[in-house]
């Protein structure tokens, strides 16, 4: 039987209806203490035909956020709050996963508890400005790590996940991506640690593995994804040997027999970017795999019908096409996201977007 987007699948133990995923798109809507509000219940709910929603990436801790109004799950309040948008998504008949934050050095005092310095693997402040309350500000200087308080950063993953599934989730993603603070320990760009954290691939990789082992020791591996973005230069990330690094990240999850790995196959923001064999990559990983950037529905089904990839993930699309998947369906036209609402704001932009039917 040929597959394409609209054929059901699984990943790990998560049912899926079809093959297209929404991926996770901060949205910085969250209420009075990053508490979900009522109207995010009813974004996720508008979104329910997804195979498989991805929430907005949320941070792990009161230290892990970076950005205004995004919303936590690390008290008893979010969980609540969380427990809205499960409930709305799944009396939908839809699936939807968490993903698990720590933003690390793409953060600013005054985002952090007692006005703190971001943490990092090492004190490389990056290129750009902060997104604040008080608007943008000049990135800091970070501090870096103690080894000694990592095994707090893994219980505060461990301590999420537990959280999420307590909110009603069908499974948590691990953010590995984008520049954020386990991307900062894998890449030689911003991790220059001289102890087991850092110089090898084995040890860059360390902090990761642990995360991933403490996320799946609550969830079940069944119900853990983790998100890679080998080439995405966002939040000024580099790596010397990406290709080498993110096969031995690859080969190195796959032994968990996770639910899936998420790849953002390229510079999210259309730069120029080295040449990099995605192929390669998927094969160092045995599980489901959902690839994502610019993916249109021709492609979207080339790569699942070639056996790139098992489901695929689309991102500002979904802003503004709630019925995305009777849209691709019917080859219906799309309507065009509004850039201005993206970040911030209320009803307009989020939950007003017309579908087919009105």
């Amino acid at each position: 039987m040929s597959q394409d987007l609209f054929s059901p699948t699984k990943l790990g133990s998560i049912q899926l209806a079809n093959r297209i995923v929404m991926a996770p798109l901060t949205r910085n809507r969250a209420g009075q203490g990053n508490v979900p509000q009522p109207i995010n219940a009813e974004y996720y709910a508008q979104r329910a035909s997804a195979g498989l929603i991805i929430t907005e990436a949320t941070p792990i801790s009161a230290t892990a956020h970076g950005y205004p109004a995004t919303p936590g799950i690390h008290d008893a309040a979010q969980v609540e709050g969380w427990k809205q948008v499960t409930a709305a998504v799944h009396a939908k008949g839809g699936k939807i996963v968490l993903q698990l934050w720590h933003v690390g050095r793409i953060s600013h005092p005054s985002l952090q508890p007692g006005n703190a310095l971001p943490v990092a693997p090492s004190a490389i402040k990056p290129a750009g400005q902060a997104f604040t309350y008080e608007g943008l500000q000049d990135f800091v200087t970070p501090r870096a790590l103690a080894i000694e308080e990592l095994p707090g950063i893994v219980a505060d993953y461990a301590r999420a996940t537990r959280n999420a599934l307590d909110a009603g989730f069908d499974g948590v993603e691990i953010h590995a991506a984008n520049g954020y603070l386990l991307d900062q320990f894998l890449r030689d760009g911003t991790n220059q640690r001289q102890d087991e954290y850092g110089g090898s691939l084995e040890n860059r990789t360390r902090l990761l593995l642990e995360v991933t082992k403490a996320v799946v020791d609550v969830a079940g591996a069944e119900r853990v994804g983790v998100r890679i973005s080998p080439l995405n230069p966002f939040n000024d990330i580099s790596d010397s040997a990406p290709q080498r690094l993110f096969n031995h990240v690859a080969s190195s999850l796959s032994p968990f027999g996770l639910a899936y790995l998420h790849v953002v196959e390229g510079g999210m923001g259309g730069e120029a970017t080295p040449d990099f064999d995605f192929e390669d990559l998927r094969r160092q990983f045995k599980g489901g795999y959902i690839a994502n950037l610019a993916y249109d529905k021709a492609r979207g089904n080339a790569a699942i019908a070639s056996g790139h990839a098992d489901a695929i993930a689309y991102g500002a699309i979904y802003i503004a096409n709630p019925d995305l998947v009777e849209r691709l369906r019917q080859d219906a036209p799309l309507n065009t996201p509004d850039q201005a609402t993206f970040y911030g704001g209320d009803a307009k932009g989020y939950t007003d977007y017309p579908t087919l039917q009105g």
